[in-house]
């Protein structure tokens, strides 16, 4: 069993209007030193199987296929036995 944390973001250069809704806010209320804020998404998953070389895979195939728009966000996810992240894997460049 393998526990798994993806970590989804917007595409350099692609636009994100919740990202600057949150940066005004901050402005707002007098955190000038605020320049740039992005909006992603985060999740974790337990994967059964022993082979992290499937862990790769399979999470790799989800990412693809469900969880990211590889059009315009990146994705990155690291994995790990034992709860200790120990391995990480970047995709959709």
């Amino acid at each position: 069993m393998y526990k798994v944390k993806v970590y989804i973001t917007l595409k350099p250069g692609v636009l994100d209007p919740q990202g600057n809704a949150v940066q005004q806010s901050l402005q707002a209320l007098n955190y000038a030193e605020v320049q740039d804020v992005r909006i992603g998404k985060y999740m974790e998953l337990k994967v059964n199987t022993t082979s992290e070389a499937e862990v790769k895979q399979r999470v790799t195939e989800m990412c693809e296929k469900l969880l990211a728009n590889t059009v315009i966000e990146d994705y990155r996810f690291e994995w790990a036995a034992d709860e200790t992240m120990t391995s990480a894997m970047e995709g959709s460049e």
